[in-house]
């Protein structure tokens, strides 16, 4: 059986937030979707669940993080290339969100740059060249 990765983020605006990752690229995933959750597909074996934070809260007893007040997670998506990895940051700026909350990373092999959601999750999506990493070693 493939592993699978799910990833669960507490939203404020559900709506907001599925359409903030709609124009990153996610599918939406209606089968395990309703009003307070939405899964948003980014392959085969990994997803984004965003939840409420009233669902959220169900499957933790501890306080739900505010996102833009402290770092939980980095979440790094994979890009095909450059280009892709800035398309993605300027998606995030028009649909939303925010694009470079730090300085782009580009150490030639690998390029990364950090993007907010509208909650304040930082995603960083991230073109790296394994054949120059493979010829470095």
């Amino acid at each position: 059986m493939t592993k699978m990765v799910f990833v669960n983020l507490p939203v404020a605006d559900l709506g907001v937030s599925i359409r903030f990752y709609e124009a990153l690229g996610f599918v939406r995933n209606e089968q395990f979707s309703n009003e307070e959750a939405a899964v948003m597909n980014w392959s085969d074996a990994i997803s984004v669940n965003l939840m409420t934070h009233g669902a959220f809260a169900g499957y933790t007893p501890r306080p739900v993080a505010d996102a833009r007040q402290a770092t939980e997670v980095l979440i790094a998506l994979s890009r095909d290339s450059r280009a892709e990895v800035d398309a993605m940051a300027e998606a995030a700026a028009r649909s939303g969100g925010a694009a470079d909350v730090r300085e782009p990373q580009d150490l030639g092999f690998m390029y990364v740059r950090a993007i907010e959601d509208p909650d304040g999750h930082m995603l960083e999506p991230a073109w790296m060249d394994m054949s120059a990493i493979a010829a470095a070693s």
